[in-house]
This record gives structure tokens, sequence and C-alpha cells, in this order.
């Protein structure tokens, strides 16, 4: 996402009175066994490259499925304020779409990027805002939070009776430092790390009200960096990555009503930031894919869906320094089991057909979506 928040010296404070780690040991099989550490990762050769950028600070895609069938993978790109679309069984580029600018179908820094239907949202960082086009045409139907956010990153989008459920993290800070590190506000001023809209669409376009601002301010709950979000409505769960390295890179487990639960996990799993999170179903269970941003390589760690217990995790070959992710399900010839689509080192994306992570974790390939 970008170097961590400095804390305040009540987060030092508090940071400094966490319990000092235990004495590691080299894990044995019973340890694996029962849940109670990772595996080693594994290594999942990358079944594409899209061409790589530097220019465009790529920074999340998503993907969606075209009227004559083609799968397209669309991702934005902070630098350069536009969408860049590829084809997302090749990684083919195709086209770009928007510019710098704050009207309708224009964007500055784009960042995070959800599809649902024929409906595509963007949160923009700097127009503090969350523009929705309709595929596939890319036509701008509204906006909406202009007068809440202050610098939101991530968002997901529950589809609900009569419209959507929008969650939209909003890392705000309290200005620079003399090195130029953002200020993390205090505890009790993070309440608001989280915004809850709902959002439907009439002949008027974009119509959105805010439901909840989101943030518990208790040392463990409190949402201190923010960017990547989603949920899972059959559980009840809204995870939200915790990427203030210098507290924890974990995920914190919400209510979608925006309730901490008291939970957090992968502490201590994660050598890098905390980043990307998507959830695959399979049937009833399933399992939370999330990310580990590390600059070398990014290690992707799977957990289950209902028990939170860590499954397995992977790597590449080539993908670094991942900012978002999106799993897709829909089957096509090249992916007939889905993929999971990756940033790499805000040049491009990569995609891993599931077949081969299914295969390396041992985990089913064929579920019921």
């Amino acid at each position: 996402m970008r170097a961590a928040l400095l804390g305040t010296a009540v987060a030092l404070v508090l940071t400094a009175c966490q319990p000092a780690p235990k004495a590691s040991h080299p894990p044995t099989a019973a340890d694996v066994a029962e849940g109670a550490v990772a595996a080693p990762p594994v290594v999942v050769a990358e079944a594409f490259l899209t061409p790589m950028t530097p220019v465009d600070n790529i920074d999340s895609p998503a993907s969606w499925r075209a009227p004559d069938g083609q799968l397209w993978l669309i991702a934005t790109a902070k630098a350069t304020d536009k969408l860049v679309v590829y084809d997302g069984q090749t990684g083919k580029h195709l086209r770009d779409v928007g510019s710098t600018g704050k009207a309708p179908g224009q964007f500055d820094r784009p960042n995070g990027i959800a599809v649902t239907g024929d409906l595509l949202f963007i949160v923009e960082r700097d127009n503090h805002r969350v523009q929705v086009l309709q595929l596939p045409d890319f036509k701008p139907l509204g906006v909406f939070a202009g007068a809440d956010l202050r610098k939101p990153y991530g968002l997901w989008v529950n589809p609900t009776q009569g419209g959507y459920d929008v969650y939209v993290t909003d890392s705000y800070d309290d200005g620079e430092d003399a090195a130029g590190n953002d200020i993390l506000p205090a505890l009790e001023r993070l309440n608001e790390r989280v915004r809850r809209y709902h959002v439907t669409l009439d002949g008027s376009g974009v119509q959105a009200r805010l439901l909840r601002s989101i943030g518990d301010t208790t040392p463990k709950g409190a949402l201190r960096v923010v960017e990547s979000i989603w949920g899972d409505p059959a559980n009840d769960r809204l995870l939200v990555a915790e990427e203030d390295e210098t507290y924890a890179s974990e995920f914190k487990v919400y209510t979608l009503g925006g309730d901490f639960t008291g939970n957090t996990f992968g502490n201590g799993m994660f050598k890098a930031q905390a980043e990307g999170v998507m959830l695959r179903t399979c049937g009833d269970g399933g399992w939370w894919i999330t990310t580990e941003q590390g600059k070398d390589r990014s290690v992707f760690h799977l957990f289950d869906r209902k028990t939170l217990a860590p499954v397995g995790a992977f790597h590449g070959n080539t993908v670094a320094n991942t900012d978002g992710i999106w799993n897709s399900q829909q089957p096509s010839a090249r992916f007939p089991q889905g993929a999971l689509y990756a940033v790499h080192d805000d040049q491009g994306v990569v995609a891993f057909d599931w077949r081969d992570i299914a295969k390396a974790l041992s985990l089913p390939q064929d579920c019921a979506l």
C-alpha cells in the first residue's frame, strides 16, 4: 500500500506494552496438522503476466464477463488516473479508460475497484469519492461519499435486497512528520476507518445513504492503517487488513453491522504487510485468500472460511509487492475453475489458475459456487 503510518505517542506506548513474542522453534508436523502454525509456502507458477507498465502504478484488479463471453480484467492505474483493461484469459492489453479530472468518467488516483453484476465501483483517493460505472460501455452513473471520505482506499460491495451495501476504507491521518511519514490519529479518532453506505440506482442516478461509520477504538480492535476489505454475509463477517507493521500485520474480524468481534488472525504469520483479501467459496465452506506484501515476493495465505485456521500458503515465480487481488470463480476456456488475479510490483497483473492452487495445497478443484 505505502509506508506504514508512524504511531502517535499513545500508539507507541500501546505497542511497547504488547507481550514479548514467544521463543520460536522449527514447526513440527503435529504443529502444522493442528493448525498451530502454517506450513511453509509452496510454489505455484503464474498462468500469465500482463504487459508491465511501471508508469501507471497499477493498484487493484477486478474481472467481468463481457456480453460476447470474453473475460475482462480491469485494473486501476493510480499514477495515470485511468483504468487498464486486459483479456482475463491471456493478459493481453485491450484498452485504457478514463483521464485525469473530477468530471464523470474521470479519476484522481483511482485505487480500490469492485465488480458486481454490470456495475463497476471505483474508489478515488484524491477525489475523495466512489464512482459507479456501467459495463460494458464504462458509462458513468454517478458518485457518492464525497462529503464523508478523507483518504479512501478500498471497498467491498454486498448486493442486498433493493440495492447494495458498500463498505469503504478511509485511512485518514493527522498530516506528516518531519520525515514525511503520515501521522496516525489517536485511537479514539479511529472510529471512522470504514464507512458503510446503502446504495441504490434509479433514473436519476446513484443514491447513497451513510448507514454507519465503523472503527473500534480499543488497542486490539482499532484499525490503524487500512485499505483491503472483504465480507462474508453467510457468516456475518467483515475482514479488514491491518497494515501498520509497527503494530501488527493481521486481519481484524468485524460483523457486517460494524462491530469488532474480538477476533484477529494472521499475526506472526505475515513477514510483511497484510494486504489484499478475497473469499473463495466452496459450497457453504471455502477459503479466505490473503496477501503478504513482500517487496521481493508476495505470499498468499489461505484460511478456512469458517474456522479461520490456516490451510496453506503459496507464492509465484515472479509476483511481488502485491497490492490488490481478485478471485474470479467464473469459468472460462483458460480457467475452467476460475483464477486468482494479483497485482505485480505496481506494474501489471498476474493470474493463477485455481486448479494449480488447489493441486498444490490439496484443496478441491471443483466446488459448488
